[in-house]
């Protein structure tokens, strides 16, 4: 099975950003355990950190046919983009949505998500274990 991990804006910063809110892992390390769980559950995985709504869009639009699943934190997108929720939406490809944060227990703008009534599933609060148990639902879901 192949996947691919999708974050959205701002989570290249990670690991100096408001580290009360999201640790101080950086990406490159959350991407590491990442790889180390695929590898362990024998499935492969791509990385794309871009800030831009229309890099996402692109990357959601030429997964069909190339991955299996899409593992995504559309970070402030989550909220705003009803682009994002229509490019997964035509994919037809399953998703799991992740958050660092518990996004259900931040301010009130955060708790609406344009793209979770389409996921599989949606994880937040748990930090980098978000991610984890993100990629174990779906590759549990797809096998």
């Amino acid at each position: 099975m192949k996947f691919i991990v999708l974050h959205g804006p701002n989570l290249n910063l990670l690991g100096r950003r408001e580290p009360d809110v999201y640790d101080t892992l950086t990406l490159e390390e959350i991407n590491d355990s990442i790889a180390q769980l695929a590898d362990e559950l024998g499935c492969s995985v791509t990385f794309l950190q871009t800030n831009a709504e229309g890099g996402l869009i692109d990357a959601i639009q030429a997964t069909p046919g190339v991955y299996d699943g899409i593992i995504i934190n559309p970070a402030a997108y989550t909220h705003t983009s009803i682009a994002i929720r229509d490019a997964l939406a035509s994919a037809g490809v399953p998703f799991v949505e992740v958050h660092l944060s518990n996004i259900h227990r931040r301010e009130a703008f955060r708790h609406i998500s344009m793209t979770a009534p389409l996921a599989v599933g949606q994880i937040c609060g748990f930090g980098r274990d978000s991610y984890l148990l993100g990629l174990r639902a779906l590759f549990s879901h797809l096998d």
